[in-house]
């Protein structure tokens, strides 16, 4: 075993946040062998329970959670900063073009190390994410995940239609690679398979048919979409599945909407759309800076909130401007904040944290199992270094409590913040 005395974060069931300035993290294998918190509290409380385990002290830092992004492209590590006029268009101009390149295993596994490096250097621990229509792009993302030990979960974009040559894949051989895919990839140590429509426009009926039977015989793997994005996206959509109530309701009608079914974007709904995330245990990837890039809209909290559907944060690299969390974070409180074309609302930096830690292993279905420091989570966690820049020094010397602690992290914070990060126990980066 292990253990680790600094200020420590951690999160209750109601999403507020608990703050030990003085708290110790204990970390040893489970029966199983995998690394898990053992303990995690005030160290005054603790100490004497582990008296043989060797304790690293870490003064003036803070032992966090290890972040989840709940929906990101790994193809589209090279498209980040990329202009266009909006989302049809970038897709047209940069990621299809950049996305055939993944045919090649060779060039897919380059992407991987750098896509996973980054992850790392800015506290992601966990992610959901997209790879392109080439199984090989999961074959390269899940093999380096597997090296470096991390809680990965990936699938092969389906897209039988309406997407250039290089990246549209042929129906029935799509859904024969997915399954292929599963069998391969999911449940293999920490790795998990997302059946993955891009979007319901990009897929025929048959493609999407095939992609919810596939849910349904292999009912513990994850599901992820985009939905009702963007408002030119929403009518193309209309005209091609009239027949369905609205954009989300397609996926619905093709039975890809059940718990572990993670839809990025969820913008332009009406409370119908939000009941039927509710009632499905459907969750939105709110993605703030991609949104904002992109001109798509304004994620409603107060609609999610009202009507209670789960929901967590996310980067969307490439659409998303940034890998770092804190300016997802920041972005988020902007989005929440708007109130022209929706209700405003200020979302406290505790719930900001929330949604892209232990709210996003729920959205995930992980609760317990990643995103929080309490005993049986997987030992998944960073070290912060809130004073890493000389002006995040200044201020958070001032701070009165946690959540102008946590607001000047959200505001001033980068990846410099990010001391060092930790998966399944072993550490994975260390800032030089």
């Amino acid at each position: 075993m292990q253990a680790f005395r600094a200020a420590l974060l951690s999160f209750a069931d109601d999403g507020s946040a608990r703050y030990e300035e003085d708290g110790l993290l204990v970390v040893g294998p489970d029966p199983s062998g995998r690394k898990v918190v053992r303990a995690a509290g005030a160290y005054g409380a603790l100490a004497d329970r582990f008296p043989g385990v060797s304790v690293t002290h870490l003064p003036g830092r803070i032992l966090a959670p290890g972040f989840i992004d709940l929906h990101v492209h790994f193809p589209q590590t090279d498209v980040i900063g990329s202009p266009a006029e909006g989302l049809l268009p970038w897709l047209e101009n940069y990621t299809f073009p950049h996305e055939a390149r993944f045919a090649d295993h060779a060039y897919a596994q380059g992407v991987a190390q750098v896509f996973l490096d980054e992850l790392a250097r800015n506290g992601v621990t966990t992610a959901l994410t997209f790879c392109t229509s080439h199984p090989q792009s999961v074959d390269a993302l899940m093999e380096a995940s597997e090296r470096r030990g991390l809680r990965m979960i990936a699938g092969k974009v389906l897209q039988d239609r309406h997407s250039p040559d290089g990246v549209r894949d042929e129906t029935e051989q799509s859904l024969v690679d997915t399954e292929a895919l599963i069998r391969r990839w999911h449940g293999r140590d920490r790795l998990g398979y997302a059946i993955t429509p891009r979007f319901a426009p990009s897929c025929s009926e048959a493609q999407l048919r095939g992609a919810g039977e596939l849910a349904a015989r292999y009912g513990d793997t994850w599901i992820q979409s985009h939905v009702a994005e963007n408002k030119d996206e929403i009518r193309w959509a209309r005209e091609l599945f009239p027949a369905s109530r609205s954009y989300l309701s397609v996926y619905r009608d093709f039975g890809l909407m059940r718990e572990r079914a993670i839809y990025a974007h969820c913008i332009h709904f009406d409370d119908e759309d939000r009941a039927l995330m509710r009632d499905t245990g459907s969750a939105a990837a709110v993605s703030p800076t991609s949104n904002l890039f992109l001109g798509s809209g304004f994620f409603d909290y107060e609609g999610a909130l009202r009507v209670g559907f789960k929901f967590g944060l996310a980067s969307d690299v490439g659409g998303g401007t940034s890998f770092s969390p804190f300016h997802t974070m920041l972005a988020a409180y902007c989005v929440g904040r708007e109130g022209q074309t929706k209700p405003g609302l200020s979302l406290r930096p505790q719930h900001l944290w929330w949604q892209h830690t232990a709210g996003a292993a729920q959205a995930l279905g992980l609760e317990g199992v990643v995103g929080n420091l309490v005993a049986g989570c997987e030992a998944d966690f960073l070290v912060l270094d809130p004073k890493a820049t000389p002006l995040l020094a200044r201020k958070v010397q001032h701070a009165r409590d946690l959540d102008e602690l946590l607001f000047s992290l959200i505001v001033l914070g980068d990846d410099r913040v990010v001391q060092e990060v930790y998966a399944d126990g072993a550490r994975v980066h260390a800032r030089a």
